[in-house]
């Protein structure tokens, strides 16, 4: 785009307008009529449109931001597709049947709780990938939890808590690796700053599951109901270890950092070649539930809702909130209105502890207006890298206090590409099962503490090998 020299920079209640036009309308439309938030979030789009306008941006600088934020949603799309035919193909092969089988044989309700959320955690860790633990481990954990009678936002709170925890501690994730590097910290003293404050959260979350475990467990009483879930699993499909393949390959391939799509699409040649190899499963049939989901028709209703999911279908939804919710991130940051709220925050910040307050706030508003838990990472840095440094902090504060708001709260926003992404594949409405993902709300409450109270504040005089100068663009 040329320069234009009638383009300024938005005021403050200008940017702070578009913000309020979405959050208003998502409220009146999800909030009190209980629509979806697709249109809402083209209101606030038109707002962010007008504002940029106002401001001297022409129609095709306007349309250009909108397509520079679908277009970094692109590789998420693909992720969804992917996604969609795994979950379909892997429940006709016999594979998500198999986990529930296994699942609800071992697994009582007093215990599913913690030990969901310890799962998902671990597998999270061992692949550095939220969204793969989600569509894979996680579907299967709330089919299991499902079975077992348990509330599925629940059981989808404990999930999306697990996954999250390696999220934010993988050496192999893309978001601990991008917050210590956008922040100008060494990888594994990143990682290892960021021990305290989740180590409190993730122990917070822990009892609180062990607690509903029992609340819930105390008022079930339907084991002929998972006997029932048992024996019709048992007689549609074949159950054998053998159908654990897929996702154990789908584990050692993240680990060896395949890359998702790759490796997505590995666990679902494999997946359809036990399917007809094993289930007897046409390739006609694997086709279509490919594309449409898997349809159980048995008649019994907690078992065909059970089981009739997936496709590419099904991500419909999804990808559209996302295209939606980026045209809507990408106008408002290609018109700076983003950058003007941020900067007032950083000039309010006069403590060590409202520094870290407003880089809390300002990851999240970044997640709520550009829709990308990467986007808020890199926001934050951008923001506040000089900040820190010249305040004598060590970068790994930084870092810590991304991952700690940025990377966990992506997911309770509903339009977000991991809000939306965990709904699709869980199905589980976000607003549904964000209060009950402790972990990804309690871990900003527990680094505001920190920062309030001066616990675990590095600075750079202690550990001056593990800085990086980064420059701000702010």
């Amino acid at each position: 785009m040329k320069s234009n020299p009638e383009i300024r920079l938005p005021t403050t209640f200008e940017a702070a307008l578009s913000l309020l036009a979405l959050i208003i309308s998502i409220a009146v439309v999800v909030g009190v009529y209980s629509q979806y938030p697709q249109v809402p979030l083209l209101m606030g789009l038109v707002v962010a449109c007008i504002v940029a306008w106002r401001c001297g941006y022409n129609w095709e600088a306007i349309e250009q931001g909108m397509v520079n934020g679908v277009t970094r949603s692109v590789p998420a799309i693909m992720i969804f597709i992917m996604i969609g035919m795994l979950i379909g193909v892997w429940i006709l092969a016999g594979v998500v049947p198999t986990m529930l089988f296994y699942g609800l044989k071992l697994l009582s309700p007093e215990i599913f709780l913690p030990s969901a959320l310890i799962i998902c955690a671990i597998t999270s860790v061992a692949t550095g990938s939220s969204w793969g633990t989600s569509g894979t481990i996680g579907v299967a954990m709330v089919g299991i939890g499902s079975g077992l009678g348990l509330p599925l936002p629940v059981v989808a709170g404990a999930v999306v808590s697990g996954a999250y925890f390696g999220d934010k501690m993988s050496p192999l994730s893309d978001t601990t690796n991008l917050a210590s590097s956008m922040s100008g910290a060494n990888l594994y003293a990143h990682i290892r700053h960021m021990v305290n404050t989740t180590s409190i959260a993730f122990g917070i979350t822990l009892v609180i599951e062990i607690i509903l475990g029992f609340k819930y467990s105390a008022a079930i009483d339907d084991d002929n109901s998972i006997a029932e879930l048992t024996r019709l699993l048992e007689t549609t499909f074949i159950i054998n270890p053998i159908m654990l393949l897929p996702p154990i390959l789908l584990i050692v391939v993240s680990i060896k950092k395949v890359a998702p799509l790759p490796g997505l699409t590995l666990g679902i040649l494999v997946a359809a070649a036990i399917g007809f190899i094993v289930q007897g499963a046409s390739f006609e049939q694997m086709i279509k539930t490919a594309f449409s989901g898997y349809s159980a028709a048995t008649g019994v209703e907690a078992f065909d809702n059970l089981l009739s999911r997936g496709g590419i279908e099904s991500m419909y939804f999804t990808i559209t909130l996302v295209i939606i919710a980026m045209m809507f991130g990408g106008v408002m940051e290609h018109s700076n209105q983003l950058k003007v709220l941020v900067v007032k925050l950083v000039d309010r910040a006069t403590t060590t502890g409202s520094l870290v307050a407003s880089t809390v706030f300002t990851t999240i508003a970044a997640n709520i207006v550009l829709c990308e838990q990467y986007m808020s990472i890199i926001v934050g840095a951008r923001a506040y890298a000089e900040e820190y440094e010249k305040r004598g902090l060590h970068a790994k504060n930084l870092s810590r206090v991304l991952e700690d708001s940025g990377t966990v709260t992506a997911n309770l926003i509903p339009w977000t590409s991991g809000g939306a992404y965990q709904a699709g594949v869980l199905g589980v409405a976000t607003f549904a099962y964000a209060p009950f993902a402790f972990f990804c709300w309690i871990s900003p409450l527990v680094t505001l503490v920190f920062g309030y109270l001066n616990i675990n504040i590095t600075k750079i005089e202690d550990d001056p090998t593990t800085q990086i100068s980064v420059k701000s663009t702010f």
